[in-house]
């Protein structure tokens, strides 16, 4: 008899700075009188990113941004299905008070908690295990994005200056694609190499958020020097600006030597969450549109 398939599901821990110490939101299921983190699963395609978000912002009626990743949680739900919960440190965009908040027959109160009442009002334990490792981790910290440009046009079949070859039809929905998870950390500055195909992998992004995307040369395949891209870089994390920086496979070892951090030879499209407090590094995360 073949197993049953693991539902997958996302949530998050969101927090608040108040006067007296941090606070956390939790929200109370009346189907189970549980008092848990929002949480879902993710609609079918959805990626988990974006299913955080919308889970806490249907839940709570409080749209936030991603920080860093947190363990995730494995368990059997009440009908005997495997799930696997993907949890991510988040804070409110804007005002932290849940005024939108309508109590339905999915959640019918929630509450903001010092991180030891928390601690006291969660039902389970295995979400006092994320509420732990959420206590220790960086969740204090802004992301840097390191995006690799989406699947360009192949060079053979070019015939102009490379910097102007541009994205493929797979490039130009992998840019689609890639906003929703941009926006989900909150991304507010975007640079991007000056060739097309990174920029118009970014300009989907920029222009839903009425953005403009900075253009730097140094990013470029031509225009890379080592010395260059990580006296960039260095700027960058000097910033608390969560960014998003798209450039080229071959100037991304440069990129993640200046960061410190392995380089994981990404696809066309994908990018790595950078979670930095100034020039300290403090978590990473890899994903693809």
């Amino acid at each position: 008899m073949s197993q049953p398939a693991v539902v997958p599901a996302a949530g998050a821990v969101v927090l608040r700075q108040r006067p007296k110490g941090s606070e956390v939101l939790l929200v109370h299921r009346p189907r189970y009188d549980d008092w848990s983190f929002p949480k879902g699963k993710l609609d079918p395609g959805e990626h988990v990113l974006v299913a955080t978000g919308r889970e806490v912002a249907e839940e709570t009626g409080l749209p936030v941004r991603l920080g860093p990743p947190l363990p995730e949680q494995g368990y059997t739900a009440a009908a005997g299905v495997p799930k696997r919960v993907h949890y991510w440190a988040a804070r409110p965009l804007g005002d932290a008070r849940v005024a939108a908040f309508e109590p339905n027959s999915e959640v019918d109160a929630v509450a903001w908690l010092r991180l030891g009442e928390a601690r006291q009002r969660l039902t389970y334990a295995r979400d006092i295990d994320v509420l732990d490792a959420f206590a220790v981790s960086a969740y204090r910290s802004e992301p840097l994005i390191v995006l690799r440009h989406s699947h360009a046009l192949p060079r053979d079949s070019w015939t102009g200056p490379d910097r102007q070859r541009g994205l493929d039809r797979a490039g130009e929905e992998q840019a689609r694609v890639l906003a929703p998870l941009l926006r989900a950390y909150g991304v507010r500055r975007v640079l991007s190499s000056d060739a097309v195909r990174c920029t118009a992998t970014v300009e989907p992004y920029a222009g839903a958020e009425g953005g403009q995307v900075e253009l730097d040369h140094r990013l470029s395949e031509e225009g890379a020097e080592p010395g260059a891209v990580a006296k960039r870089v260095e700027s960058l994390l000097r910033s608390d600006e969560a960014t998003v920086l798209c450039s080229h496979r071959p100037v991304l070892p440069a990129l993640f030597s200046a960061l410190g951090v392995p380089d994981p030879a990404l696809a066309p499209g994908a990018f790595v969450v950078v979670h930095r407090q100034g020039t300290r590094v403090l978590a990473t995360e890899h994903h693809h549109p």
